[in-house]
């Protein structure tokens, strides 16, 4: 039996989906002030048979990367929350940073920020991957690592930890109709030897002995380099929504936020890099 797949139109074929594919990144979280952990990359969450209805309109939100930590010694801030109808991925945790004392613990998020060693070695925890399911903790330092900070934690893997932890890698997708990877860890501060790289998905490269940290890629979710306060301390990447269901289907009856609109490999493909709306 042929499943109800949407509304039939009068020539018999169906109008509207009735569920549709959905990704949903958010803002990669943002560096420290000094000696800094990486940003956490923002939450990731993909799914298919999201149920639809026609004439609803569906709020999507996409949120901003983390502010890199402006004022001494304090934790990069959190990526904003990315949003597609009920579905929610959380923000990026923040990154750790080193201080004339013990380190400041990175925040919790999507994926967790990276911690941070001060003058003081410490055993220091990377952040949480809070809520659960949407990434990875952020790379953790101990008394043996010296000053610096371990990689923001990201989808697909653990922050790397020690001071110039690699930031952890992020998932790909082929929603969009290509291969891209999203959500990827930023890179932590380190003194000496090589940049801790960032995580494949937009993280950004961290700071070495006063060359700067590198941000995280705009649309991606990627956390931020861990920065130097002399060099400055790099924002998280912004996140994204796209969505995508079988081109057998018309054009949705409106959008808000200006989506790119494509169609690829049989999908017709929308995709939010700032919030709006969809109504099918």
């Amino acid at each position: 039996m042929t499943p109800i797949l949407g509304i039939m139109s009068s020539a018999g074929r169906p109008r509207n989906p009735s569920t549709i594919e959905y990704l949903v990144v958010a803002g990669g979280g943002g560096s420290g002030y000094s000696g800094a952990g990486g940003g956490g990359a923002g939450g990731y969450r993909t799914a298919t048979g999201f149920a639809v209805s026609p004439g609803s309109p569906i709020t999507v939100t996409v949120g901003a990367g983390g502010t890199g930590a402006t004022t001494a010694y304090n934790v990069g801030g959190n990526g904003g929350n990315s949003v597609f109808s009920s579905i929610t991925s959380t923000g990026g945790g923040g990154g750790g940073s080193s201080t004339p004392g013990v380190g400041t613990s990175p925040n919790a998020g999507g994926s967790g920020g990276g911690a941070a060693n001060g003058s003081t070695p410490a055993n220091i925890s990377g952040g949480a991957a809070s809520p659960s399911g949407q990434g990875n903790a952020g790379g953790a330092v101990t008394t043996g690592s010296g000053t610096g900070g371990g990689g923001g934690g990201g989808a697909g893997g653990v922050g790397g930890a020690g001071t110039g932890g690699a930031g952890g890698v992020g998932l790909s997708s082929s929603i969009s109709g290509v291969s891209t990877f999203y959500s990827g860890g930023g890179g932590g501060y380190t003194t000496g030897g090589t940049v801790a790289p960032g995580g494949n998905g937009g993280g950004g490269a961290g700071a070495k002995s006063g060359t700067a940290a590198i941000a995280g890629t705009v649309n991606t979710g990627g956390g931020a380099g861990g920065g130097l306060a002399a060099t400055g301390q790099p924002a998280g990447g912004s996140g994204i929504v796209i969505i995508r269901y079988p081109d057998t289907f018309a054009l949705a009856a409106s959008t808000t936020g200006s989506p790119t609109i494509s169609t690829s490999g049989g999908y017709r493909i929308y995709q939010w890099t700032g919030s709006g709306s969809v109504t099918f």
